[in-house]
């Protein structure tokens, strides 16, 4: 995560002249620090985008195997579907 670094005395001192007490003061200080902590650099976002990129093209191979066995069962269906229905038509067939 990034860091910026400023004077934390400063900014209190710039607060407490500007008519903040010192309370306020040390409060806006804390929460520029607790922000800053959080606060991601350009290299973060772009080794998240590395990662998402990775796990797209892990669940795209994965689909796609995923797809290929779903059309390898429908086929095998069909076929058996076909086959049975020849076998019915050609039984009436004889029958009548």
């Amino acid at each position: 995560m990034a860091t910026i670094t400023f004077d934390t005395q400063e900014l209190v001192m710039q607060l407490e002249s500007s008519g903040f007490t010192r309370q306020q003061s040390d409060t806006v200080v804390s929460v520029l620090k607790k922000a800053q902590s959080e606060l991601s650099t350009k290299r973060d976002i772009e080794d998240l985008r590395l990662s998402t990129k990775q796990e797209i093209d892990e669940l795209r191979h994965d689909m796609d195997a995923r797809l290929i066995q779903l059309e390898q069962r429908l086929t095998i269906k069909l076929g058996s579907m076909m086959v049975v229905a020849i076998g019915i038509v050609a039984v009436l067939v004889k029958l009548l």
